[in-house]
């Protein structure tokens, strides 16, 4: 489970956060700080919507949840570009799987040289 909170030093914004090469469950949502006892009790695990973009409000959070089961390096980041140069963006590195399709494919021989 990944979890994200949206609160803010300066000013709040909100956060539209996508992730490239998944799709995920987002969990629980809420606003203020996440408080484990009362928010853990409303998790969905049941029915969660999928999606591959949060809709991160201003002061919010969420939880989301996904099987990494795709290998490569796929970027997590808010969908504004100018909160990429803030921080808000992360490279999640997926190594191989052990199923027969879960591995990373070579380049292609013909692939030009940098």
């Amino acid at each position: 489970m990944k979890f994200m909170e949206g609160t803010n030093i300066v000013t709040g914004e909100n956060h539209p956060i996508h992730l490239h090469g998944y799709d995920f469950y987002i969990l629980v949502e809420g606003f203020g700080n996440f408080e484990p006892k009362t928010d853990n009790a409303k998790l969905n695990t049941v029915d969660p919507p999928l999606l591959n973009t949060v809709a991160l409000a201003v002061n919010g959070w969420a939880m989301i949840k996904f099987r990494a089961d795709n290998p490569g390096v796929w970027l997590m980041h808010c969908h504004l570009d100018v909160h990429i140069t803030w921080g808000l963006a992360m490279a999640l590195l997926v190594e191989d799987g052990v199923g027969e399709l879960q591995p990373l494919q070579p380049p292609p021989a013909d692939l030009p040289a940098c």
